[in-house]
């Protein structure tokens, strides 16, 4: 296959999820263009699948368990805040106002992408070396060492965090980013890296003994995993207009945890509906969201029970069609 048809290939979920993205934005706001209580949900629900899925690189395709996820989420976020308060008053001479803020909002994403993966790889580089549950103890680590650095440093707030961003996530961002993602995932899983991933997941020993190496596509897929937690975080802090430690606790890493586990360990389906159940799920339950942990503990406790493997195991909604065809030929 050549170049062209590799990137037309690569760029046709964009090209037709945009204009679909744009559409769906205007039909869910409210009056006067306002953003209504569905709109919020369906980006919050969004950034949970773009959590959850990244995760998945880490927990579901290599087989290692990390339970930091929050900690890289505030890198990125925390970026993308200082840098979208710092040029709130700047514009991009010749373009509209309106362009030159979303152009800037792009860059402060990709900006806390790219200081998530940089904390990805100083964390990656000497825990994955190791095997068994230290990734968990070194990312559960990181995550409130993460924390307490924020709560304690002036630069960043402090505990009351920085207040007043742009208003700046909408539907058509947090569709962008869930769809790149998601191809990500897909793309990563079917490409000579995923298949070494896969590798690892299964036996690692056997798979350093045919030559590939473990610690090296570990690391890689840990950076690529923080690279998209710091994502979503920056989408989070520009939805509530609000950049605190508390929205990047220990509990909201267990949150993406049971997302990942919940719809099977390497599937992205099952990451993509478990995100989107649950975050519907909480949203229903407001009224006693202080109970959520008890909710997850109930909810992991009674699907080891029944199916330990998750909603999807490590299947794709797409390996069920094929079987579904003979069902009904037959």
């Amino acid at each position: 296959m050549d170049l062209p048809k590799i990137l037309l290939r690569s760029a046709l979920p964009l090209l037709i999820g945009i204009p679909l993205l744009w559409i769906f934005q205007g039909a869910v706001a409210g009056p006067g263009g306002s953003e209504t209580a569905m709109a919020v949900i369906l980006m919050m629900a969004g950034i949970n699948v773009i959590l959850a899925v990244s995760l998945n690189v880490v927990n579901g395709f290599t087989g290692q368990f990390s339970i930091g996820h929050a900690g890289f989420m505030a890198v990125g976020a925390y970026t993308a805040a200082k840098i979208t308060v710092a040029t709130n008053s700047l514009e991009i001479v010749g373009i509209p106002t309106a362009v030159s803020d979303q152009l800037i909002f792009l860059f402060a994403m990709v900006a806390g992408m790219a200081m998530a993966a940089l904390m990805g790889l100083l964390v990656g580089m000497p825990s994955l070396r190791l095997r068994g549950d230290y990734l968990a103890i070194v990312t559960l680590g990181f995550n409130e060492i993460i924390r307490v650095l924020i709560e304690n440093t002036e630069f960043l707030g402090q505990a009351t965090g920085i207040s007043g961003l742009p208003k700046r996530t909408n539907i058509l961002w947090v569709g962008i980013a869930v769809i790149v993602t998601i191809a990500m995932a897909r793309r990563l899983l079917g490409s000579t890296h995923g298949r070494a991933l896969l590798a690892i997941r299964e036996d690692e020993v056997a798979a350093e003994a045919m030559g590939v190496d473990t610690t090296g596509y570990k690391v890689r897929a840990f950076v690529i995993s923080s690279a998209f937690a710091g994502l979503a975080g920056a989408l989070l802090v520009h939805q509530i207009q609000l950049c605190t430690p508390r929205s990047f606790t220990f509990i909201k890493s267990i949150e993406v945890v049971v997302m990942v586990v919940l719809g099977g360990m390497g599937s992205v389906t099952g990451s993509v509906v478990a995100a989107l159940v649950l975050s519907f799920a909480l949203e229903g339950l407001r009224d006693v969201q202080q109970y959520r942990m008890v909710m997850y503990s109930v909810l992991l406790i009674a699907l080891m029970l029944t199916r330990p493997t998750g909603i999807f195991g490590t299947r794709e909604i797409w390996d069920l069609i094929p079987k579904l065809r003979k069902k009904v030929s037959s």
